[in-house]
């Protein structure tokens, strides 16, 4: 694996948006410098260069997780019709946001960002960048306040028609698998028959370089990682209709043409399943 080249440098601290930290490694700013953006700090690109150091395929995860987002809600627009999205734990703005992708197939699709981080609020100006046709909105909430969270985009969204529910990267720094998953059953709750989830995140060997990786992240970053089990990452979608391939690694759900035979090692995985 190759480390990607350092991104141009940010802005200096200095002009860092009111309330932002940046004496401690952020989760969304790290994933951001891993992803190749410029919404990054000193400290933030020092810990994701430890992390590469010991794992340089942490890098290749941040991109499977967003090309899987790239090709699932591209399918969810093109080829289910969904005009609705929900997208939970937004992170920090970079290529291809999900209202990007929605909206360039389907120009009147709607989305709806959740996340409350300070430095994610100061960018959701570009975030609400969409097309004439179509709506953009922020909700400044904790995820976890699934009613609060709802309430809120549903001023946006007709939550009574179906929604595409995207949790990319963000379930695994909730404490437990438990409160993960009902947290997802939550907003599920809250959705009509119809709707989709789209979910990716890590799944981590007990040990070797990840392993080594997942523990440096935990002593250093802000927000701690907590990665899962094959079984674990499958159970959020237990009750839903699972659309082919099902579970697994993300390159290998519906891979472009081009792409196939050339399925980089990830520990990322994803998949997207239908509500009933």
């Amino acid at each position: 694996m190759h480390t990607p080249p350092a991104p141009e440098p940010p802005a200096p601290e200095s002009s860092a948006p009111e309330g932002v930290d940046v004496t401690t490694p952020h989760s969304a700013r790290v994933w951001n410098y891993w992803l190749g953006g410029e919404d990054n700090y000193p400290v933030d690109r020092e810990l994701g260069d430890q992390i590469l150091g010991i794992h340089p395929g942490i890098a290749v995860d941040a991109r499977a997780g967003r090309a899987f987002l790239v090709r699932a809600v591209t399918h969810l627009a093109r080829e289910e019709g969904v005009r609705q999205f929900l997208d939970v734990g937004t992170g920090l703005p970079t290529h291809r946001n999900i209202h990007e992708i929605a909206q360039s197939v389907a120009p009147d699709a709607r989305i709806v960002h959740v996340d409350n981080d300070p430095l994610v609020l100061a960018h959701a100006r570009v975030l609400l960048r969409g097309t004439e046709e179509g709506a953009t909105a922020f909700v400044d909430h904790d995820l976890r306040d699934t009613g609060r969270v709802l309430a809120r985009a549903g001023e946006l969204l007709d939550l009574d028609q179906p929604v595409g529910l995207s949790v990319i990267g963000t379930l695994g720094h909730l404490p437990t698998l438990e409160e993960a998953a009902g947290v997802v059953r939550s907003y599920l709750a809250g959705l009509p028959s119809g709707s989709f989830l789209v979910v990716a995140d890590a799944v981590l060997p007990d040990e070797g370089s990840a392993a080594e990786a997942l523990d440096e992240w935990n002593r250093e970053a802000a927000l701690a990682y907590r990665g899962h089990t094959p079984a674990e990452f499958a159970s959020y979608f237990d009750g839903l209709e699972l659309l082919d391939p099902g579970v697994g690694p993300t390159p290998l759900w519906r891979p472009e043409p081009g792409e196939v035979g050339r399925t980089p090692d990830t520990d990322m995985y994803g998949a997207v399943a239908r509500k009933p």
